[in-house]
């Protein structure tokens, strides 16, 4: 990926560590910090169920892994790059919600729809605070996209059964949900705020 950026004429640095611990947060934001690099653009994208568990076998260590991953890191490092945006009155934040946030997801989700829920709940609270200091903060939630996770996730059955409830009959791609994201760090963004932006083929209407 890097190695794409640089031959398209940019830059990067690649960070690498687990955002399912406190420890792993803060060492992210260190390794962070030491590029010496202001933040624009921030997508919080980190996130998984884990593994599926039914709500009476869950460990307030797995619920609390679950969530850190999905919504702990979204919040402590939005808060660690905003001060930057807001004194430059610029710069924009995308938080991967999901689908499972408005209808609780499959059986043995609840934690990460639970938590899938407050983040898109965090985008509309956030997107009030700093609207007034030039910074975007919006969410896409995609619904069931194609891709190693529902693989690992999900049986084959379950994903055909999402498709004939699709109205576009068939599953998202990972490009349709980054184009959204890619909309929502532009320009054209002007007058938007704190909304969260539904990618699921039609399965679920606002």
């Amino acid at each position: 990926m890097l190695e794409r950026i640089r031959s398209a004429g940019g830059d990067g640095t690649l960070i690498q560590s687990d955002l399912s611990c406190s420890d792993g947060i803060h060492r992210f934001l260190d390794l962070l910090g030491e590029t010496g690099r202001a933040v624009d653009i921030l997508v919080n994208n980190a996130g998984s169920l884990v593994r599926r568990t039914p709500f009476l076998d869950f460990t307030a260590e797995l619920w609390n892994q679950v969530f850190t991953l999905n919504l702990t890191s979204a919040f402590l490092i939005s808060q660690a790059v905003l001060p930057g945006m807001v004194e430059r009155k610029y710069g924009c934040i995308v938080n991967v919600s999901s689908v499972a946030a408005r209808f609780g997801g499959g059986l043995g989700a609840i934690a990460y729809s639970s938590a899938k829920a407050s983040l898109s709940a965090m985008t509309k609270g956030l997107g009030r605070e700093c609207a007034p200091h030039g910074t975007h903060i919006d969410a896409v939630s995609p619904g069931t996209i194609d891709t190693d996770y529902h693989r690992a996730f999900s049986t084959q059955q379950a994903l055909q059964t999402v498709e004939k409830a699709t109205p576009m009959e068939r599953l998202g791609t990972s490009a349709e949900v980054a184009d959204v994201i890619v909309f929502l760090c532009s320009e054209k963004v002007r007058f938007i705020q704190g909304q969260v932006i539904e990618v699921n083929g039609g399965f679920l209407m606002v």
